[in-house]
């Protein structure tokens, strides 16, 4: 046991006292304010750039203001009592969440980027009478700006609600809600009651350094709720929120704010490992070297003999200062699949990079706490946390937890959980259990591909192989069905790409591909590649949407290209093939060109503005550079008419046809 085991189990032991009150999210309120009035709560970027701070005193004074002006403005409406909070990451998100409850309203969280459309679908679904929004959307119910409601001082008497509602990943048709009490919540803190028997790092008091937690998942999602708003205020700690999640804000508060714990989704923790890597590719080879040592070093392949002065701390800190700063201690990765390359690269760079698991419906249940960065880079999820049982049937993931939903609220009305016979909530997600009972997950049941030999493939296993891709924004594979009497499937593997794509780069991608092909796990075959129009759909955790892409493709709604379908050029009377493809191409690119799209986004007949994102501006200069590419001047009776490439195709051959 390490030497502060002590002070560190005494700190975490301060969970147990939510077990003698009544279990509500009032007693976790009470716990919080009455334990921790001196400490800091929050950190936050001023509009000077300048990081500012207030105490766990001012987060109660604010709360019970909030609280009182909730009441107030919602007092003689009836109706359901469920408020939505519609806020992106902000001081202001855990002092409203607190605030509507105290004021006896049950808080529904809703992503802040949430539509308009998909917002009144929740508020239907669940029969909401207020929402609490700075968005700029007119609601049918009452709408409270959260500044406004600050500035209305009072105190009243808390009427405490005991309930939390939270979305799944759709906003569409009958979304499935889970409704969860203080009681499950309470119990989710005590999950931390034996993390000190594996780590000091996760959780610790003031007295061996203060905590600094970024605030970078979305607390309307599970894992940030839980990992980062539920868990670290409950014991005192600072949430340090950023100016935005752009990679110099988030860089530059995590060195001004000195950052300790960084917790996200895969996909952030992907986008930082390929960042940093082709950042470091452009280095002179003598540093290359020092940070190929330095990463090798700290994933324990090489001594400290070996490494030299690439095991220097000053080394690790030069490097960390331009990625998230040297105060860093703990990262967790929750929400999808983190591949292997991407835990060598950060746990590399020195930052403890860790797999955790929990679901929407669950909270969160497990996550690896070794100290060993060898375990840490075998990708498990870990052992269950305090009070969580997990077993496996058919592969399948069960979990026992009081941390579960209590109910399901889907198209408007609602259901209790369910569980199998023993109490086990299944979660669709296939895993393994090694021989010291620490777990890994390989996917989702749902995801999985069965070709046409009856193999499983997951495809998390395969996207990791192609995420190197140029010009690559957003990637998945899935399975497409082959024919409507087979159930074995193809290999698809979709692409969203960035627009400064060209068809040159296409066919690079192409080949790249092709000679990725033979490195894929079990002579696994890409059957078909496509190309999506738009961006690729993603849940709240940030994953794709897969089953939404398939849908699309089996349905050939035309929003996803193969990689080698070509439009079928129009035919226009008086015209052959041959001239009408001689036009089409160069226009296209012109197109291209101006709108800075590539190419294949480019639909004959997509409108300028409408379908493509074109203006009045650049409408000028496409006339401008079309006139000047094929020598001839469009009649002014026809500008602002033609929209499409179509249009302008077959005005230039009228006009070629006419100069002859």
């Amino acid at each position: 046991m390490y030497p502060e085991f002590n002070r560190v189990n005494e700190y975490i032991s301060e969970a147990k006292s939510l077990l003698n009150t009544q279990r509500r999210f009032a007693d976790i309120f009470q716990s919080i304010v009455t334990r921790n009035k001196k400490r800091v709560a929050a950190k936050y970027v001023n509009e000077k750039g300048k990081i500012k701070s207030y105490k766990y005193k001012v987060f109660e004074l604010n709360v019970k203001t909030y609280a009182y002006a909730i009441g107030r403005k919602l007092k003689n409406i009836e109706g359901n009592n469920v408020v939505v909070l519609k806020h992106a990451n902000a001081p202001a998100w855990p002092e409203l969440f607190y605030g509507i409850l105290m004021a006896g309203y049950k808080p529904l969280l809703v992503d802040a980027r949430t539509s308009k459309e998909g917002t009144e679908n929740l508020i239907r679904q669940t029969g909401a009478i207020g929402i609490i929004t700075d968005d700029m959307y007119l609601y049918e119910i009452k709408k409270l700006n959260p500044e406004e409601l600050l500035e209305m001082k009072g105190i009243a008497e808390p009427k405490w609600e005991n309930e939390v509602i939270f979305c799944s990943s759709g906003t569409t048709g009958d979304v499935k809600l889970m409704v969860f009490n203080g009681e499950n919540f309470c119990h989710q803190i005590c999950c931390s009651l034996k993390m000190p028997l594996e780590t000091k790092d996760i959780m610790y008091p003031k007295s061996l350094g203060q905590i600094n937690i970024l605030a970078m998942v979305p607390f309307h999602h599970i894992f940030g709720f839980v990992a980062v708003f539920l868990w670290y205020t409950f014991y005192g700690c600072a949430l340090v929120y950023p100016a935005s999640l752009t990679p110099s804000d988030l860089q530059s508060v995590c060195q001004k704010a000195g950052v300790t714990h960084v917790y996200s989704v895969p996909l952030f923790w992907d986008s930082l490992a390929l960042q940093t890597t082709r950042k470091f590719s452009l280095l002179d080879q003598g540093k290359q070297e020092l940070i190929k040592k330095m990463m090798a070093y700290n994933i324990g392949e090489i001594s400290k003999e070996e490494a030299g002065k690439a095991s220097m701390s000053i080394v690790r800190k030069t490097v960390q200062k331009n990625i998230l700063g040297s105060a860093v201690r703990y990262c967790i990765s929750g929400g999808g699949f983190l591949s292997t390359e991407t835990l060598r690269t950060i746990n590399g760079l020195g930052y403890n990079l860790y797999n955790g698991f929990g679901m929407t419906e669950i909270g969160v249940t497990s996550v690896e706490l070794s100290s060993d960065v060898k375990v840490r880079l075998l990708g498990r999820i870990g052992k269950p946390l305090n009070g969580v049982e997990y077993k496996i049937v058919d592969n399948q993931l069960f979990v026992k937890s009081p941390t579960i939903h209590v109910r399901e609220i889907i198209g408007g009305k609602e259901r209790k959980t369910e569980f199998d016979e023993e109490g086990f909530f299944p979660t669709g997600d296939i895993a393994e259990v090694d021989e010291f009972g620490a777990y890994t997950l390989k996917g989702r049941q749902k995801d999985v591909i069965i070709n046409a030999d009856g193999e499983n493939i997951f495809p998390d296993e395969l996207e990791i192989y192609f995420k190197d891709l140029p010009h690559i924004t957003h990637l998945c594979v899935l399975g497409i069905a082959k024919n409507s009497k087979s159930h074995a499937e193809d290999v698809a593997l979709v692409l969203e790409t960035d627009n400064s794509i060209t068809d040159d780069d296409i066919a690079a991608i192409e080949k790249q591909i092709k000679e990725i092909e033979p490195k894929l796990p079990h002579k696994v075959k890409i059957d078909a590649t496509y190309l999506s129009k738009g961006r690729l759909p993603l849940a709240n955790n940030m994953k794709v949407k897969r089953f939404v892409i398939k849908k699309a493709i089996e349905g050939d709604t035309g929003e996803y290209l193969p990689l080698h379908q070509k439009q079928q050029v129009k035919k226009f009377a008086g015209f052959d093939k041959k001239t009408i493809e001689e036009i089409l191409v160069p226009v296209k690119e012109t197109f291209s060109k101006v709108l800075v799209l590539p190419a294949y986004k480019i639909e004959d007949d997509a409108h300028w503005i409408n379908d493509l994102g074109g203006d009045s501006m650049s409408y000028v200069e496409l006339i401008k550079e079309l006139q000047d590419q094929f020598d001839i001047a469009f009649k002014e009776e026809t500008l602002g008419v033609m929209a499409t490439v179509n249009d302008f195709v077959y005005e230039i051959a009228q006009l070629k046809k006419g100069n002859k």
